[in-house]
């Protein structure tokens, strides 16, 4: 199982070195991506409420091209975008350059959005976002082919369009949500699927399914698979969750348990999960840094230990 780890961007992280000193002390510590989130506009309203996960942004691209500049292994990995906010040929753009500058490391994920306001304040239909999304994942494919696209849609129409820097190999994308739609969307146009950990508190504003416990997740494993048999859908699909319970907040020296985290983190593994998100706490780039290497000796090397089979 990889590990992607939340990249620092909020209060003391918004510089250069801030940022730049955290992607390279997530990388010493042995995590496979980075991570970072995606609000262009939202309300003043949501951001008052950091209990309910509100939280500052910085721009995801600019972000993970500071990560990238400092690092050679760590993947890049939008953690998400809610693709419905912009013209999908210029997130196609944005994730082909950044893919293009870093040697391939990007992970795009999406997500169709939750948060109203935001979508009232940039123009986007809120009813429309999942309809919005799929279209959007199709035009981005046609575009990293680097051949002109000729496509008339629902929302977005190009006749002779391209965008270069081509990938024809495409670029990993990751579908969100919790819901039946959002896994019947990630098997259907994704190359993964990114459930959320959402106390039912969670789901009265975030309007998704609940999913608290790895009993449920495994229930919407079991409706992922059947449904990517059910419409012939082969190869792997790549699951990105947290730990549920608290997070997947872990903080040097706090109250968290090594051994109960690697066992949780063995039990997502166990079940079908292929990249844990996580956070790690910190008030300084330096105690980040210290952090992120106890995590990363303390519970990866562990988790990875565990999990990996014994050659024969």
């Amino acid at each position: 199982m990889r590990f992607s780890c939340s990249l620092p961007i909020e209060g003391s992280f918004q510089t250069v070195e801030a940022i730049a000193d955290a992607a390279r002390a997530i990388e010493a510590a042995g995590v496979d991506a980075c991570f970072v989130t995606d609000h262009p506009a939202p309300s003043a309203e949501w951001l008052s409420q950091p209990q309910n996960g509100a939280h500052e942004t910085l721009d995801p691209f600019v972000a993970l091209t500071i990560a990238a500049t400092v690092t050679t292994r760590l993947q890049l990995h939008t953690n998400i975008i809610v693709l419905p906010y912009r013209n999908p040929f210029i997130v196609a753009k944005s994730a082909a350059s950044l893919d293009a500058v870093s040697g391939g490391r990007v992970i795009l994920g999406v997500a169709v959005g939750y948060h109203q306001p935001e979508f009232d304040t940039l123009g986007v239909s809120f009813d429309e976002r999942g309809a919005i999304t799929d279209e959007g994942i199709a035009v981005m494919r046609k575009a990293w082919t680097g051949e002109p696209v000729a496509h008339q849609g629902r929302t977005f129409n190009a006749r002779d369009a391209v965008v270069q820097p081509a990938r024809p190999e495409g670029i990993p994308i990751w579908g969100g949500g919790n819901s039946k739609r959002a896994i019947r969307r990630a098997v259907e146009l994704c190359d993964g699927w990114s459930p959320f950990p959402a106390p039912a508190w969670v789901t009265t504003f975030a309007g998704t399914d609940e999913l608290e416990t790895i009993d449920q997740l495994r229930a919407k494993l079991v409706y992922l698979r059947d449904y990517a048999a059910e419409i012939g859908r082969a190869g792997p699909i790549d699951i990105c969750t947290g730990r549920f319970g608290q997070n997947g907040q872990l903080n040097h020296g706090g109250a968290v348990d090594p051994a109960e985290a690697i066992d949780a983190y063995s039990a997502l593994a166990e079940a079908g999960v292929t990249c844990a998100g996580f956070h790690v706490g910190a008030d300084s780039p330096a105690q980040f840094a210290e952090n992120v290497q106890w995590f990363g000796e303390e519970i990866i090397a562990k988790v990875k230990e565990a999990t990996t089979p014994v050659a024969a």
